[in-house]
């Protein structure tokens, strides 16, 4: 319930509904950790040398070893983490803490719970799912999935490739949204977890707003006066982005 303390929460969404823009938004309250995608599999490596973590005789590390460091990394004075968790990367990270804790093996919640304290979730999603297909196909292509930002260990610097049109991937993304978010909700649903909801759009319309909401759900003060929320990361979708919205939805009817 809202008003009980909180050690740990994980921003649960899919590609771009503007996932970075609300971490970036978090930090800057200075009371809601300093959440990143640390659990993101192709990243742990990056990660883990910026820790400086111990590695094995091949090159890994001791997992229990990454969290500890993800939980120092991520934290603010006042002890509370945030993370970001795509869907796939939450399988990921169950399994991997069910190697460290072998006799929770099978219960993702208390696997999260051993691990991170007592965590709550937030649920971000886009309702124009078309534009976020679009948002995302790009940045695929391109490799810029953000501008702007605070310590992020990769997604910014981008490829030098230019972007191109492509119908049957939008289509792929589309169909790869729709089951990420019921794939959520049916994970929610299993556990008996309520996340908070957000909503990309509501998130753009007023950033501070929809901060403060969040901080509410965690039992968090919102930040003394003289310390604004602000955002990190700036906007990437431009006339490309609607060119493209118009010509999918124009050969969608054209059949």
């Amino acid at each position: 319930m809202p008003g009980d303390t909180v050690d740990s929460y994980f921003v649960c969404a899919t590609p771009r509904t503007g996932s970075s823009l609300l971490l970036g938004l978090l930090e800057s309250t200075g009371v809601a950790g300093r959440p990143q995608a640390y659990f993101r599999s192709p990243d742990e490596s990056a990660w883990a040398d910026r820790w400086q973590l111990p590695r094995t005789a091949d090159g890994g590390f001791d997992y229990a070893d990454f969290v500890r460091a993800a939980l120092a990394e991520g934290r603010t004075d006042n002890g509370v983490f945030g993370a970001k968790l795509m869907w796939g990367t939450l399988d990921e990270l169950v399994a991997r803490l069910a190697s460290v804790h072998p006799d929770l093996a099978g219960d993702d919640v208390a696997l999260l719970d051993r691990a991170f304290g007592r965590t709550r979730f937030v649920f971000l999603r886009r309702d124009d799912v078309l534009a976020q297909a679009v948002s995302w196909l790009r940045a695929e292509q391109t490799g810029a999935w953000f501008v702007g930002g605070n310590g992020e260990i990769s997604g910014d610097a981008g490829n030098g490739r230019a972007p191109c049109f492509d119908a049957g991937g939008i289509r792929h993304l589309l169909e790869t949204i729709a089951e990420h978010n019921a794939a959520w909700e049916a994970w929610f649903d299993r556990w008996g977890i309520r996340p908070h909801p957000v909503r990309y759009e509501e998130l753009v319309g007023d950033m501070a707003a929809t901060t403060r909401g969040i901080l509410d759900f965690l039992g968090l003060d919102a930040p003394a006066a003289g310390h604004p929320i602000v955002a990190r990361h700036q906007r990437q979708a431009d006339d490309l982005n609607r060119q493209w919205i118009a010509r999918y939805r124009g050969e969608a009817a054209d059949g």
